[in-house]
């Protein structure tokens, strides 16, 4: 096999991406249809139809690695304080598309403050379209459904960039848009963060940036302008991640090209300029509203440089791959839903051996030093190795305080390492395919075959397995049923217990999620400021005393002393809620709680599986 040329090599090289352009006019490639043959009755297959098999086959494990949850409303992701969230967000942004109401802040969680919608992970471009699902089949359906979409939809999107402009072989663009959609850090992210794996328009912005075409430019622009408009309702960290990357291999490209590079500027600028252009325009009042609206908050409620990765995670498998250790995974990942760098060995030594053998292609040493410094970034500030501090200072500290990338969790770099080593393996299955005949010679190896099997072998261990599941706090029926309408007219609130905001204040926004953001709930899970004159960044809205008094029994189990001053504390607080009833579901602190709201509002009935306090008569 000559491993001197290049790609380039090929009449028609699409110089920038290493690629053959996609035919004029939509045109299949010959390995579309391949050659007639007279001596085979029927009819062949449709162009699509093997495109369609691979997106079909993405779509089957989508819903494979989605498996635990399907028809079972009693169980949730193990990371069970995020899918909550979602939920809420995709139920209330169905609510606000019906009854027409700002897509961008509410006050039905965190009442009567409310919260920057704008400024927390609503995922506004997931959950416009998933309004008819929502609807129909509630906030649990549409969350699968968007995990489902995101994790096919990603995977099909880079297999058609792959395919179009990349790659000649259709196995090679499958197993990278494979890869891309279903490697370690897309499954741990997918069990949690919606933003975060709801990346099937980020290929298709890169292929706007690094169109070849010099021609028609203001078009491609405001393309790229509405893409990437479109994309900062999906999810903008993501988004700033693949700014961030394509700027580094834009650089590392001119400086190995500098002959395509100046060539190509001209155009590439213009387009960069007018999508630049086009998207603050459209994004001028979301953004405002993100940053300065009601609401809004600076910095972060926990402190991001806190979540780095392990170098030994680069080196392991995932929990939630095949050949991976829940125990060992904990060990070296921040938490469940940022195992983002657990590629293994065997698959970090198989990208080497690629970069090294392609190394002549200026695409593969931006791609190389691109993964390299993004792998390097999430090591964090300090650099970790077998789950111990080390005193050797991470690449992350160099940055770490720059504006946006101080709020950057370091552990998600290493997400940026999925497209390029995708993108290296396709090359490498491609450069195989196009080189290496399909049958050998009596006595000569069948190259394919081999380079094949060893990108699968490798693979193998990384298959991902069902997400774990964990079961989920029983909705009451009180609240199922819409039996809580009796109790909660117009204008007031439903005071789930405990009534605090972080992860505590989970209950209600569950609940409310369920049963499609129906009802006005106090506390919540979500980021807002710590005052009015105060932006800086705390989990929810500040705790009022009757809230942090109940938090504090469900947490330790005992009852303190209750004199006058907290009941009357307590009748202040359902005022400044605009309280109807409190309810009280489970909780494994529920009679210690039941006894301390007891004595602060008198006996609770039991309803339909749920205490309930009726305040109406002493809130006005």
């Amino acid at each position: 096999m000559d491993v001197g040329r290049t790609v380039a090599d090929r009449p028609g090289h699409d110089e920038l991406t290493g690629g053959t352009p996609a035919p004029a006019d939509g045109a299949a490639p010959a390995e579309a249809t391949g050659p007639a043959d007279p001596d085979r009755p029927g009819r062949r297959l449709p162009r699509w139809a093997p495109d369609a098999l691979v997106v079909a086959g993405y779509l089957a494990l989508a819903l494979f690695v989605t498996s635990g949850q399907w028809g079972r409303s009693d169980r949730l992701f193990h990371q069970t304080s995020d899918q909550p969230l979602f939920e809420w967000m995709l139920a209330r942004t169905a609510r606000a598309v019906v009854d027409l109401d700002h897509p961008l802040y509410s006050t039905q969680v965190g009442y009567p403050d409310g919260v920057n919608l704008m400024a927390n992970t609503s995922v506004l471009g997931l959950g416009i379209p998933l309004t008819p699902v929502t609807l129909l089949f509630g906030s649990q359906v549409a969350f699968l459904v968007a995990v489902v979409g995101c994790f096919a939809g990603t995977a099909t999107a880079w297999y058609l960039l792959l395919r179009r402009r990349l790659v000649d072989s259709r196995v090679a663009a499958a197993i990278g848009g494979l890869f891309c959609g279903f490697a370690p850090g897309m499954i741990s992210q997918g069990a949690a963060h919606l933003h975060m794996v709801a990346l099937f328009l980020i290929p298709v912005i890169l292929a706007v940036v690094f169109d070849p075409r010099t021609d028609r430019v203001p078009r491609r622009g405001v393309v790229l302008g509405l893409l990437v408009t479109y994309q900062v309702f999906l999810g903008e960290e993501a988004l700033f991640f693949s700014v961030m990357a394509a700027g580094l291999f834009t650089v590392v490209y001119a400086l190995t090209n500098r002959s395509t590079a100046r060539r190509l500027a001209p155009a590439f600028l213009r387009r960069l300029g007018i999508g630049a252009a086009t998207a603050l325009v459209l994004l001028a009042y979301p953004l405002w509203f993100q940053f300065l609206g009601p609401r809004h908050y600076r910095e972060l409620p926990f402190h991001p440089h806190a979540y780095p990765m392990d170098v030994l995670s680069f080196l392991t498998y995932s929990a939630e791959s095949i050949g991976g250790s829940a125990r060992e995974a904990a060990r070296l990942s921040p938490n469940p839903t940022e195992e983002n760098s657990f590629f293994g060995l065997a698959l970090l030594v198989l990208v080497a051996v690629v970069v090294g053998w392609l190394w002549r292609r200026p695409p593969v040493r931006a791609l190389a030093v691109t993964g390299l410094v993004f792998a390097l970034l999430g090591l964090g500030i300090q650099v970790r190795f077998d789950g111990r501090e080390t005193a050797l200072p991470g690449l992350y500290r160099l940055v770490a305080d720059l504006p946006l990338l101080d709020l950057a969790v370091p552990a998600r770099f290493p997400l940026v390492c999925i497209p390029v080593i995708a993108i290296l393996l396709a090359l490498s299955v491609d450069e195989v395919y196009r080189r290496a005949p399909g049958s050998t010679e009596p006595g000569r190896l069948p190259v394919r075959l081999l380079w094949t099997g060893a990108v699968v072998a490798v693979l193998l261990p990384l298959t991902p397995t069902p997400i774990r599941t964990e079961p989920a706090l029983p909705v009451p029926q009180f609240i199922a049923s819409g039996e809580w309408r009796d109790y909660v007219p117009p204008g007031r609130t439903l005071v789930p217990v405990p009534p605090t905001s972080g992860g505590e204040g989970l209950t209600g926004m569950f609940w409310s999620a369920r049963t499609g953001v129906e009802f006005t709930v106090v506390g919540g899970y979500f980021i807002g400021p710590r005052g009015p004159q105060n932006p800086r960044a705390r989990w929810g809205t500040p705790n009022r005393p009757t809230a942090a008094l109940l938090a504090r029994v469900a947490q330790s189990g005992q009852v303190p002393p209750i004199t006058d001053a907290e009941r009357a504390q307590a009748l202040a607080d359902l005022r400044y809620w605009r309280a109807a009833v409190v309810v009280l579901g489970h909780l494994r602190h529920g009679y210690p709680v039941k006894d301390t709201l007891d004595q602060l509002l008198g006996p609770g009935r039991m309803i339909s599986g749920a205490w309930v306090w009726d305040v109406r008569d002493r809130v006005g």
